[in-house]
């Protein structure tokens, strides 16, 4: 006997395969989104990657940059102490001669711009570890701008904040003043004589925003990604360690600064930090 086949058959009408095409449809559309979707994520994660890439390597080179960077200073710093007491000392004995002891004043003023530089390598290369704490943010930004007032009158300039009354946030005043500080002298010395500086600080959601902009040249955008370098610097004075020190210490804050071009002109920096307003909701946050 041969085998016999039972052939089952689907009688299906119009609505039911019209319903089961729909269904297909609606799946496809749904599995496209999710490919979709995944696309996304993987080139965002593929973003990040690349940032954390070029992170890690620059702070390699800023890690074997400060090993070096900090021996010399600490033998530059030995002698220059020596000098400086020799140079007390003979202007000590200099007493009424008025032409060598305008000598010996610039010697001691050569001394301390060369400790001044010093100091600013060795915190170049220290880890930068903030005492956090809770501040008023917008009170620490006007502190920053109270002590470029010198400056402001030398350039005949104008600095202009457009911020909330108070911003309270958890961070390490003195670090951040002196970020700031760097960051706002720099923008003075761009803007020029007669020149303006612009603050604007808010906050949006879970992040604060700071942009600092001038009315400045702007930056050349091939040095954009050089700018916070040690030593990288463009003026004809300078150590080129003061936009590097902003950047150390904004990143101990978990913050990011990027630089670019106003579009009316003019430098225009814009710092990112997370809104935190205590140890608890920092440690929660993470």
């Amino acid at each position: 006997m041969e085998p016999t086949t039972t052939t089952t058959k689907l009688n299906l009408t119009q609505d039911e395969i019209v319903g089961i095409l729909e269904s297909y449809s609606q799946a496809a559309d749904r599995l496209k989104e999710s490919h979709d979707v995944l696309q996304l994520e993987v080139r965002r994660l593929r973003e990040e990657l690349a940032n954390k890439n070029r992170q890690l390597e620059r702070r390699k080179r800023l890690a074997a940059l400060g090993e070096m960077a900090a021996g010399l200073a600490h033998e530059i710093r030995n002698p220059l102490g020596g000098i400086q007491l020799y140079a007390n000392l003979l202007k000590k004995d200099l007493t009424g001669q008025l032409e060598q002891l305008q000598i010996v004043d610039k010697i001691i003023m050569g001394v301390r711009s060369l400790d001044a530089l010093v100091t600013d390598v060795l915190a170049m290369t220290h880890t930068v570890e903030p005492k956090f704490a809770a501040m008023d943010l917008v009170q620490v930004v006007g502190t920053a701008v109270e002590l470029v007032q010198p400056q402001l009158a030398e350039k005949q300039s104008q600095v202009s904040i457009h911020s909330p009354a108070s911003l309270e946030m958890f961070g390490d005043p003195n670090m951040l003043q002196r970020a700031f500080l760097n960051l706002i002298r720099n923008a003075v010395d761009a803007a020029g004589q007669g020149g303006q500086v612009f603050i604007d600080l808010n906050r949006k959601q879970k992040f604060i925003l700071m942009q600092v902009a001038d009315t400045g040249p702007g930056i050349d955008p091939e040095i954009t990604d050089r700018i916070f370098n040690p030593f990288f610097t463009t003026k004809d004075t300078g150590t080129g360690l003061g936009l590097s020190i902003v950047h150390r210490i904004i990143e101990a804050h978990d913050g990011t600064i990027k630089v670019g071009n106003a579009p009316a002109g003019g430098a225009n920096f814009t710092l990112k930090f997370p809104y935190k307003v205590s140890t608890v909701q920092s440690q929660g946050s993470e």
